[in-house]
């Protein structure tokens, strides 16, 4: 029998439940959705989650996708899932959690006794570190952008190569390959020596069934890369970045891209002009180095200083 909060299931079977994280302001429990799928064969555990940016709701459904077409008859081992992480983020469809002002990707591995962010990181992370591998379903927020997947521990440790060898298995076609900030699942996972990524779903305001699609294909490529289900797993040559330039506005008023999403762009090529709101040219923003147009504000208003876009740079191909 395998247990995730009240989920609880043997071996050929799958339960959902809830994860207890503490109680809200009116006393009553909170408690993340959670499932386990225990296969009918021994074999590795894996563990999914979504949202834990309270606004990132393409991993969400990739879930609601992925689960149901789970037969534990057909899997070996176990997939722990939590659908829902920031749950108090998610209620008012906000990025951070309103409870303690915290963004809950910068909170691991936790603290039980600790915030709310750290009670439910805490608690995520106790099951997650019972996986032998964590896939940390993220998108890019509001802004738009490309899909792929981050590696996040570094390219000096000691689970680098696992890590990255995980991301080209999910198969996004990107992969940022850049140490992350403290606080990320996808660097306390590999201080515990399971390798851990975090894809990152494109970028919307709601969620966009591509990117979702291209989530469920890369769930099912590595449950079948690492032996959960049969058939073969597809390992196509990914690009990679390892590192970024961001772009801020020179000045206020409106962008207009020159480059889409993914294009190559060479240093000197223009990204994006700033109009005011007649059309008069304000400003003009080219590329400081070669790389991939790799993420966008949503909204053409911009004031000076503020971010407009990014160009994933010292590109590569794995």
């Amino acid at each position: 029998m395998t247990t995730l909060g009240t989920a609880s299931a043997a071996p050929g079977e799958l339960d959902t439940g809830r994860l207890a994280v503490g109680e809200s302001r009116d006393g009553s429990t909170v408690g993340l959705p959670c499932a386990v799928v225990n296969g009918a064969e021994d074999g590795k555990t894996l563990y999914l989650q979504a949202a834990s940016d309270g606004d990132e709701l393409n991993g969400v459904g990739v879930i609601s996708r992925v689960v149901p077409r789970l037969d534990p008859a057909e899997l070996s081992g176990t997939i722990l899932v939590v659908g829902i992480v920031n749950y108090h983020a998610f209620q008012v469809a906000e990025h951070r959690n309103p409870i303690d002002d915290t963004k809950m990707n910068r909170a691991y591995p936790g603290d039980e006794n600790g915030t709310s962010s750290e009670r439910i990181a805490a608690a995520t992370f106790d099951a997650a570190t019972r996986a032998d591998l964590i896939l940390d379903l993220h998108q890019g927020s509001t802004s738009r952008m490309i899909d792929e997947v981050r590696v996040r521990c570094g390219r000096r440790h000691r689970l680098h190569d696992e890590c990255l060898d995980l991301a080209k298995t999910f198969g996004c076609g990107h992969i940022l390959d850049q140490k992350g900030p403290e606080g990320q699942l996808a660097r306390a996972g590999p201080d515990k020596g399971i390798p851990t990524i975090d894809p990152e779903l494109g970028g919307c305001v709601g969620w966009d069934d591509d990117s979702i699609a291209t989530g469920v294909d890369g769930v099912f490529n590595v449950l079948r890369a690492y032996g959960f289900l049969p058939g073969e797993a597809t390992t196509d040559r990914q690009i990679r970045a390892r590192g970024f330039d961001q772009y801020g506005s020179p000045s206020g008023g409106l962008v207009r891209f020159d480059v889409d999403l993914g294009e190559r762009v060479t240093a000197g090529d223009l990204l994006f002009e700033v109009t005011d709101v007649f059309g008069e040219l304000k400003a003009r923003v080219t590329a400081k180095n070669d790389g991939i147009f790799w993420r966008t504000r949503r909204l053409p208003q911009v004031a000076t200083g503020e971010y407009v876009c990014s160009v994933g740079t010292t590109v590569d191909t794995y």
